[in-house]
């Protein structure tokens, strides 16, 4: 239990530099102890240092649980909350911000290694190896303070877990919303956080609880420093920076409010941010206006955070999958994603190398891969699988269950029918799944909502004059949509299966029931791609 310096203390300052946890602040002029930080010198056979050199009457005490509500002291103004709609909001989607949510998302799984001065540093190379993006850890408090040591590094990247990730993110849903963020701060509190995250609904976390998480949370993001070699795009010139940080913490405001005892309790924190220099060149609007700068930007699904904060215990590879794919999806819908690049992306190098060379290391490997798989298409990011190189056989069992009727009677006789053919939903998965599995890949991952990428001003332009210069002969030309019902029958005077007509197409097999229900409209793509596996059939007509 932390201690407390009561209302009654002479503020002498004696105690300030006794401290080893360095715990005792002064806050408009007043001390106190942050129970975030104070362990009461466990490592102390005496009392707490505090308690030992203060020469008053009134020492610090135990800070005891507080009685009834926390009241609201907060004064300052807060940068606008996110997420108004409910569903998403936009954020700063550069390459940059991009490769530090991967730093904080993977962490120890990535290849770290000393630089030349000795210092821990994990390097990237970006487009083709024109450029590099090198990161190193720092104070974050110190905006000067130089890299940690690689001693110190390893020790704070075993600290880290991949929620560090969300509040990155979050940063940079604050910083599109400022005209020159290199130069602008903005202010988010505890309060605005733990709605972003969901922690408002956990119970059985205590304010002091919650307090502490997220003030470690919020320091994570600000410990990367980064150097940026960058080459010349078109008019955008070549640049470098050399240990710049990722994000500036440039405060953390506490909020006490003292109990009818005098004892100081922590209600409240505010943080004041500001971008790193990466902005000034990817996150520039005038300078993108001109062609000098970059202005990059996507959609940030609120479900997405709180998605990685209800499951990054029980899922850290799929929490790793969902961050990865926000970027990797923007860039279009149909990439063409393999099996051992995910599972890098979920597990690390050195783990997918490790399960090729051992049997049983394996077998936990495809476990928790398949499980992760399942969690993506359970937020609604589903997967579709590429029907030759990953075929049904080796495909999860919880997509070969995604046939099975809700109806008892129809799902006995699923099983039955099963049961009757050559293979079966319950057989052992082929001995060479593995070597296989090396070889597959995904066609895409539908994108549940709130993922759509945000076009740009000069897209949306274009996408009108291409609809004003459409001929009304060319309307006229338009495929006729065609109905659920008509693909339904078309389908099954064909003699195919759900599944069946899902591999000719190219889409997943929730994709064809959803449009044989209703749920989904098909594309004019689509449509055309219907018409030519159904169009032989007048139901299709």
């Amino acid at each position: 239990m932390a201690h407390t310096i009561t209302t009654l203390c002479t503020q002498c300052g004696d105690c300030v530099p006794q401290c080893p946890k360095d715990a005792i602040k002064n806050n408009d002029g007043e001390l106190w102890i942050d129970p975030t930080l104070c362990d009461d010198c466990q490592d102390n056979d005496n009392a707490p240092q505090c308690v030992t050199i203060c020469s008053t009457n009134h020492p610090p005490t135990p800070l005891k649980a507080k009685k009834g509500r926390y009241k609201a002291t907060q004064k300052e103004i807060l940068s606008p909350n996110l997420f108004m709609n409910g569903k998403s909001n936009a954020f700063a989607s550069s390459i940059a911000v991009w490769e530090a949510c991967n730093v904080l998302a993977q962490r120890q799984s990535l290849p770290w290694k000393p630089d030349s001065q000795g210092k821990l540093c994990y390097e990237r190379q970006v487009n083709g190896g024109r450029g590099t993006i090198k990161f190193r850890l720092a104070d974050p408090l110190d905006s000067n303070a130089p890299a940690f040591d690689s001693e110190a590094a390893h020790a704070e990247l075993t600290k880290w877990d991949v929620r560090a990730a969300c509040l990155h993110l979050i940063f940079a849903a604050h910083a599109i919303a400022l005209e020159r963020p290199w130069e602008e701060e903005f202010t988010i509190s505890d309060r605005q956080l733990e709605t972003y995250l969901g922690l408002e609904k956990r119970k059985d976390l205590s304010k002091l609880a919650k307090l502490t998480l997220i003030k470690e949370l919020v320091q994570q993001p600000c410990k990367l420093q980064m150097d940026i070699s960058w080459f010349q795009q078109g008019r955008v010139p070549s640049f470098a920076l050399e240990q710049s940080r990722l994000w500036h913490l440039l405060e953390i405001r506490p909020h006490l409010q003292a109990d009818e005892t005098g004892s100081k309790h922590l209600t409240g924190l505010t943080f004041k941010i500001r971008a790193g220099a990466w902005s000034k060149y990817f996150l520039n609007r005038q300078g993108a206006r001109t062609s000098t700068a970059f202005y990059q930007y996507s959609s940030l699904p609120q479900s997405l955070l709180r998605t990685v904060f209800s499951s990054w215990q029980q899922h850290d590879g799929a929490c790793r999958m969902l961050l990865w794919l926000l970027f990797k999806t923007k860039m279009g819908n149909e990439q063409r994603l393999t099996v051992p690049t995910l599972m890098r992306i979920a597990y690390g190098e050195n783990r997918v190398l490790q399960a090729s060379l051992q049997r049983e290391e394996r077998k936990r490997l495809l476990r928790s891969f398949e499980s992760d798989l399942e969690v993506l298409q359970h937020y609604g990011l589903k997967p579709v699988f590429d029907p030759v190189t990953y075929p049904s056989d080796i495909q999860p069992l919880w997509v070969k269950l995604a046939d099975l009727p809700d109806d008892a009677e129809a799902a006995l006789e699923f099983w039955i029918n099963d049961g009757s053919n050559q293979n079966r939903l319950t057989d052992a998965a082929p001995r060479n799944k593995w070597n296989r599995l090396m070889q597959a890949r995904f066609l895409c991952f539908e994108l549940p909502t709130g993922w759509e990428a945000q076009a740009t001003q000069s897209a949306k332009k274009k996408l009108r004059k291409a609809q004003r210069k459409e001929t009304t002969q060319q309307q006229s030309d338009r495929v006729a949509a065609l109905s659920g019902q008509q693909i339904t029958a078309a389908r099954k005077n064909l003699q195919l299966s759900q599944r069946d007509l899902a591999n000719y197409i190219g889409k997943s097999q929730s994709w064809v029931r959803d449009i044989e229900s209703g749920r989904l409209q098909v594309s004019s793509k689509d449509q055309q791609l219907l018409l030519k596996v159904l169009g032989g059939t007048p139901s299709a007509r």
